[in-house]
C-alpha cells in the first residue's frame, strides 16, 4: 500500500520539541514496518509565518516569500527525518516530485517540504499522492476534519463525516471565500484531490496515534473523502 502522509508545520512542531517530533517519527516507522510505502509532507507551521511576515515587514515581494515559506517547510521536513531510523531514509529533504517517486521506488521513507512557489504544501501533498498514485492521502491537520464553516469562528461548524472529491471542492471554496477564514485544505488540493479520484482522510493530528489508528484500520474521527465507485471506506489496507 502506498500512503502519503500530509503533517501540517503547526501540528508536528508548535513549539520545538524533540519528544514530540520522535512521536511523528515513531508512527512513520509503525507504518513502514506494517508494509507502507510512505511519503510525508511537512508544513511550516509557525516558523514559516514569523519569517514570512517579518520579510513581508521589510518589503520582500510575494515570491520570495514563498522561497522564505518552502525553506521553513523543508528545514521542519529535516528536523523529523532526524529522528527517523538511519536505515529507513536517505538524508535528504526531495524538491521535486521526480526525485520524492524515486526515494518511494528504492524504498526509503521520503519526507520533504514545499516544492513550487504558489503552492502550500497541502497541495504537494496531493499532488505527490497523485505522482506516485497512492492508494490513501492523510491530512493530519489542527482541526478534527471537514466543516461546513470555520469551526475556529462559527461554534455552529457541522463537521462532515464523509464527501466525495467534488463536494470536498465546493466545501473548501465556500469557506475560502469568507475572509480571514481558514480551511484545513486549500482549494488546489481539493482540486488535486477531485482530478486524481485520491482517497483522502481528513483529520485532527495532534495525536500521532490517530494518523497510524486511520491508515491501519480505517479508524478516525475526522472527515473520508471517497470518489464514486470505490469500496468500503474502512478496507483499503
Amino acid at each position: 500500500m502506498k500512503v502519503v502522509v500530509s503533517i501540517g508545520g503547526s501540528v508536528l512542531v508548535p513549539e520545538l520539541d524533540s519528544d514530540r517530533v520522535q512521536e511523528y517519527a515513531d508512527v512513520i516507522e509503525e507504518l513502514a514496518d506494517e508494509g507502507a510505502t510512505l511519503g510525508t509532507v511537512v508544513g511550516g507551521g509557525t516558523v514559516a509565518r514569523d519569517y514570512i511576515g517579518a520579510a513581508r515587514e521589510l518589503g520582500a515581494d510575494e515570491i520570495w516569500l514563498d522561497s522564505i515559506g518552502i525553506a521553513a517547510t523543508r528545514l521542519n521536513a529535516r528536523l523529523l527525518l532526524s529522528a527517523l531510523d538511519d536505515s529507513r531514509v536517505a538524508r535528504s529533504v526531495p524538491e521535486d516530485y521526480e526525485t520524492a517517486g524515486e526515494l518511494l521506488r528504492q524504498g526509503n521513507l521520503c519526507v520533504m517540504g514545499g516544492a513550487i512557489a504558489g503552492q502550500t504544501t497541502d497541495a504537494v501533498s496531493a499532488a505527490l499522492a497523485e505522482f506516485v498514485d497512492a492508494d490513501l492521502l492523510v491530512y493530519a491537520t489542527s482541526v478534527p476534519g471537514v466543516f461546513d464553516a470555520d469551526p475556529n469562528v462559527d461554534d455552529d461548524a457541522e463537521r462532515f463525516t464523509e464527501l466525495s472529491p467534488s463536494e470536498l471542492l465546493d466545501v473548501i471554496s465556500g469557506i475560502e471565500m469568507s475572509a480571514g477564514s481558514s480551511a484545513p485544505v486549500d482549494i488546489l488540493a481539493a482540486k488535486l484531490i477531485e482530478r486524481s479520484k485520491m482517497r483522502t482522510v481528513v483529520l485532527d493530528g495532534t495525536d500521532p496515534q490517530a494518523i497510524a489508528d486511520a491508515v491501519l484500520h480505517g479508524e478516525h474521527d475526522g472527515t473520508d473523502i471517497i470518489p464514486e465507485n470505490t469500496g468500503d471506506p474502512d478496507a483499503w489496507w
